[in-house]
């Protein structure tokens, strides 16, 4: 085993974007809910500001917990911001709020989109938007 931490620092590392991709048929899942769309339409964002792998890291994982079938579980770390039900449409106004950089993002409408994701809220009361219990050891 190898730790690369301090590799990864000097590289300019300061976030990744894990998007929940899982498969089940049992309920609610990400991947029924576009999981990997979000996850493109992240990397597409990034790669559209020459941050993708630079600065933010984008991964594709299973079970966030954060199951619904209107979207999928996005997790940003080391922020330890969550949220749900992201669909690609959310993914511009999301990402501006969590990484804008200034001007450069070129985006003429960010502060609206902004202001539209800073609006939304995620239940924080151990359920999914949809009422499910989002305790892991009950997901599979």
């Amino acid at each position: 085993m190898e730790r690369r931490t301090e590799r990864m620092r000097e590289r300019g590392l300061a976030a990744t974007v894990l998007v929940c991709t899982n498969e089940r048929a049992e309920h609610a899942a990400c991947a029924a809910a576009d999981g990997v769309a979000v996850a493109d339409a992240v990397r597409d964002w990034l790669r559209e500001r020459d941050r993708y792998w630079s600065e933010i890291a984008v991964a594709e994982t299973s079970c966030l917990g954060l199951c619904s079938e209107a979207g999928a579980a996005v997790v940003v770390h080391p922020r330890d911001e969550w949220f749900a039900e992201v669909t690609p449409d959310d993914v511009p106004a999301l990402m501006a709020e969590l990484f804008k950089s200034g001007a450069d993002d070129g985006d003429a409408d960010d502060e609206d989109t902004e202001n539209a994701a800073a609006e939304e809220t995620v239940p924080d009361d151990g359920t999914a938007a949809d009422g499910d219990a989002t305790d892991p050891a009950t997901i599979g």
